[in-house]
């Protein structure tokens, strides 16, 4: 076996002990975590009051958003309307966000108006205004079509409460976008906005 100089033997201790040292903290810090997490829930007392400051006032922001429910609700009401009009059509709601909460393709219905539908209503949501008057903007700014995610084609409407876009509606895949709109905003009618 090699025998090992005195600077590698004193180096290799070093490592050695400063790993067990680690261990050892890294396994302290964890059990004093466990224990202060643990200690609210277990004696029911509230969290300590500087975590529930950053929680309250001037540093939050609360949104309103559509429930799941009212979501399908205008989605139906607007796929309904197509239907009465002997559309087939892709109906979709997003939040205030952007994010699709609820989807309904319709029989029949293309399969690029899935996406069309999303797209027309993040599109509305984003600038709150009906895509209609979005493709008209087009013309001035016609940048705009590059945004990622957006489609500048008449279909969709926000959702609006205290004066602030909550949502969207958006339709694709009737023969044109007005009709499109049109069954959008029946959808959002039913939301009372």
């Amino acid at each position: 076996m090699k025998k090992m100089s005195s600077r590698t033997r004193v180096l290799t201790g070093a490592v050695a002990v400063a790993a067990v040292g680690a261990a050892a903290f890294g396994a302290a810090s964890a059990s004093a975590v466990s224990a202060t997490a643990a200690a609210p829930a277990a004696s029911g007392k509230a969290a300590p009051a500087s975590a529930s400051a950053a929680a309250n006032g001037k540093d939050t922001r609360q949104v309103d958003r559509l429930t799941t429910a009212v979501a399908t609700k205008a989605a139906q009401a607007a796929l309904d309307a197509a239907n009465r009009a002997g559309q087939r059509v892709t109906v979709a709601v997003v939040d205030r966000d952007g994010n699709t909460v609820v989807t309904l393709r319709g029989d029949g219905a293309g399969p690029q108006s899935y996406e069309s539908a999303e797209r027309k209503a993040y599109t509305a949501v984003s600038w709150n205004a009906p895509t209609s008057e979005l493709s008209q903007r087009l013309q001035q700014t016609p940048q705009l079509k590059d945004i990622p995610g957006t489609l500048f084609l008449a279909g969709a409407v926000p959702v609006t409460a205290k004066s602030g876009p909550v949502a969207a509606v958006g339709v694709a895949g009737a023969p044109s976008g007005d009709q499109d709109e049109q069954f959008a905003r029946a959808g959002a009618a039913t939301l009372g906005h």
